[in-house]
């Protein structure tokens, strides 16, 4: 969707792509909301025609890159890096991009081949930052996206490094991928992230269950190397975010979730009379699966089976909803519980397809009130194969389908939506400001250390003229003093290097305070921050 509207930013005469521009996505079935992006610029290689701008990736042939994952790299190639035609990536600031696909941008089997097991996401990440240009990175992965945020030390270096990435592990082509690509930079990505955590990108505006998973993407991160500062805090914020959405509006009233709109989906597609007497079949008691017997419940049933690996999570529920008849069935069981089943929903973490067609085309036919046997799958990957639709017997629903389910409450979604923008907008800004505020610490750090220096060295001179009489009390006397002065010097420059989006001041102008301490004291911080960050990876490789 944002990748879709950049696209068309790309391709409008250079005046007009530079200005930021507002676009409706009126299509979006999340919102409708006007949201600010900066387009993107297509380049054109040489002997050669315009890229797609959604898969822009900012290279030329004649640049030569440095490879610092190998071991042979040396500060001569890093002078080679400055000097040659790369040098102006050696000038730009790091980025904070998202790259990924999600319900509203790629269809579920394109979603799938990409999704990444919660049990690989610290590999992934560790892969990731070992790619030339990034520095830091995440990954949220989801049923309805697979979402990758990265710090990038050249920004389209960067992300043609991990659009590769994601095609190697996934076996999607480049090409394909930026069909369906989201690709968003800088504030953009912030905010995407924003409006993710609080539920309004999410295919069921509100929903809750994708705080819980951006929550859970800090848990897992947490100690990982990559993991760092910038993404560690723009998640920890995004976090922030929900909450404040979800307690300050009205955002999570009603059915907001993936699995109360698969219970809402099958309502829709069973006969109304059918509604008490329709066998129900859950497969996998996960988080998904309890919140699918809950809104079941919820609906009017009073009944079902249950089919998980183990018996423990299908007991706490029976505990938990004892007016429900509750029946566990092991995973061995679970063909012999379809062949009794009317509607069946699966939520699984399993990789490959549960319900095979030849399977299901051997199971007896259901009552012809009913029609056909309904297959509610919202796992990604998907647990039932797709081509059981063929059979004149069975209809299968993917979450895809939910926006059927979606669709019928378009206006209160905006409603909410715009309630929530406001808070996301502001939040935004002070992230931003945070994230701007980094930028002073290199020489924050060097001020410190410069006064540190002097002091240190005068006190030991005056030690030194006072002879070895000196007492320990004297001593601490006399550290405290210098202490005491070197602080209260250093508070008022301190003050103005600091941006934490609490005052009026403008970026500009605290940065022009940091230039300004630069020359007077020669801080010497006029090292590319890409120069310090790449020695620092040469470094990290080759322990």
């Amino acid at each position: 969707m944002a990748a879709a509207a950049s696209g068309f930013a790309a391709s409008l005469p250079r005046s007009s792509a530079e200005r930021i521009t507002s676009y409706s996505f009126s299509t979006s079935l999340h919102s409708q909301i006007r949201i600010p992006y900066r387009p993107l610029q297509t380049r054109t290689l040489r002997g050669g025609p315009a890229l797609n701008p959604r898969c822009e990736m900012g290279f030329e042939n004649s640049v030569q890159t440095v490879n610092i994952g190998s071991r042979s790299f040396s500060s001569s190639a890093l002078e080679l890096l400055k000097t040659s035609a790369a040098d102006r990536y050696t000038k730009e600031r790091s980025s904070i991009a998202v790259i990924g696909l999600n319900v509203h941008t790629a269809p579920v089997e394109i979603r799938e081949k990409l999704a990444i097991p919660e049990a690989q996401w610290s590999q992934a990440i560790r892969e990731l930052c070992a790619l030339n240009h990034i520095e830091e990175a995440a990954v949220l992965s989801t049923c309805n996206r697979m979402e990758i945020y990265v710090v990038a030390l050249s920004q389209h270096r960067g992300v043609k490094e991990v659009t590769e990435w994601m095609s190697k592990v996934s076996g999607v082509p480049v090409s394909e991928l930026c069909k369906h690509r989201v690709l968003l930079y800088n504030k953009d990505a912030t905010q995407h992230l924003f409006e993710v955590a609080a539920g309004l990108d999410s295919l069921v505006l509100g929903e809750g269950q994708i705080l819980a998973q951006v929550k859970h993407v800090v848990k897992v991160g947490q100690g990982v190397p990559g993991f760092d500062r910038k993404i560690s805090g723009l998640f920890k914020h995004a976090i922030t975010v929900g909450k404040r959405v979800r307690s300050e509006t009205n955002i999570a009233s009603g059915s907001v979730s993936v699995s109360s709109a698969a219970v809402e989906l099958a309502l829709m597609k069973l006969p109304e009379p059918s509604y008490a007497t329709a066998r129900v079949l859950v497969i996998g008691a996960g988080k998904m699966g309890k919140l699918v017997i809950k809104h079941l419940v919820a609906k009017g049933c009073t009944k079902m089976v249950i089919v998980n690996r183990s018996e423990e999570r299908v007991a706490a529920l029976r505990e938990e909803l004892k007016d429900v008849e509750i029946i566990y069935r092991p995973l061995s069981d679970m063909l012999a519980c379809a062949a009794e089943a009317d509607v069946i929903f699966t939520s699984t973490a399993s990789e490959t397809p549960l319900f095979l067609k030849e399977h299901v085309q051997t199971l007896p036919s259901v009552s012809p009130e009913l029609g056909n046997r309904l297959f509610i799958d919202i796992s990604v990957p998907r647990n039932v194969e797709p081509c059981i639709s063929d059979l004149e017997a069975a209809t299968v629903y993917n979450v895809d389908d939910l926006k059927e389910v979606v669709a019928a409450h378009k206006e209160d979604r905006l409603r909410k939506a715009m309630e929530a923008q406001t808070i996301i907008t502001e939040e935004s800004n002070k992230f931003e400001a945070w994230k701007d505020s980094l930028e002073t610490v290199p020489t924050i750090k060097k001020f410190r250390a410069y006064a540190e220096r002097i002091r240190a060295s005068e006190v030991e001179k005056c030690l030194s003229k006072m002879g070895d009489d000196i007492s320990k009390k004297q001593k601490k006397a006399i550290y405290d003093l210098s202490m005491g002065i070197v602080n209260k010097l250093l508070h008022g420059p301190m003050e103005h290097l600091r941006c934490d989006g609490s005052d009026n001041r403008a970026l500009s102008e605290i940065l022009e305070n940091m230039r300004a301490l630069n020359r007077m004291f020669d801080l010497e911080t006029d090292t590319s921050l890409l120069e310090e960050k790449v020695r620092a990876k040469v470094e990290r490789t080759q322990r």
